[in-house]
């Protein structure tokens, strides 16, 4: 049997033992509060003293000039895919003539067309209106304040030429696609639901 006083020995550096390995825990827990601290003020500041570089662009051949029309609309096909109307609302002489805007809604993906009579851009979709500038105004659009978004565009010698990121330009002509193509004047665009509709009836069902 151990005497008291080895007993207590042993007691004593066992408390010694749990404070040692509790201390090393609280060091250990602090340093990784200082790392994750300190990393993440540089992540933070690294960002702010090197910001990304912003996407290069480049000026793409749209159409003569010329050839379009005040009220008139082109739907231009980008490289990447998406559609641009651009539309002829003044005749200047300037690029300030033309206005190039997305043509997909920004409230569900359908397709916004230029109404020269009502000098709008109209959502066939939900009645969505966006006015010469591309600003919503009524129906979903309007009620959520949203835009479409809108492409520089210049004027050369009657030429008009759109910008558009070179990455995306590059990658179409890898692709062996036409990058520029316009498609003429713009009839009523694509209505996602309309066109469920349709196909709906024509197989003798219901849309609910």
């Amino acid at each position: 049997m151990p005497e008291p006083s080895t007993a207590r020995q042993g007691s004593a550096q066992d408390r010694r033992d749990r404070r040692s390995l509790l201390s090393r825990f609280s060091s250990l827990a602090m340093l990784s509060g200082l790392i994750g601290g300190y990393g993440a003020f540089a992540f933070i500041a690294g960002r702010f003293l090197y910001p990304a570089r912003p996407r290069r662009k480049r000026w793409t051949f749209v159409v003569d000039a010329g050839t379009v029309a005040v009220g008139q609309s082109l739907l231009y096909r980008a490289p990447a895919g998406e559609t641009i109307n651009i539309t002829r609302q003044e005749r200047n002489g300037t690029e300030r003539d033309f206005i190039a805007l997305s043509s997909t809604c920004p409230h569900l993906g359908c397709q916004v067309h230029w109404e020269a009579h009502n000098s709008r851009f109209f959502c066939p979709c939900h009645n969505g209106e966006f006015d010469p500038s591309g600003k919503g105004y009524a129906g979903p659009p309007g009620e959520a304040g949203m835009s479409l978004p809108r492409y520089s565009l210049k004027l050369e010698r009657g030429l008009l030429y759109i910008e558009l990121p070179v990455e995306t330009l590059t990658a179409a002509a890898r692709r062996g696609e036409v990058i520029e193509k316009v498609e003429g004047i713009h009839a009523p665009g694509h209505d996602p639901c309309l066109a469920r509709l349709g196909s709906s009836a024509r197989s003798g069902r219901t849309s609910v």
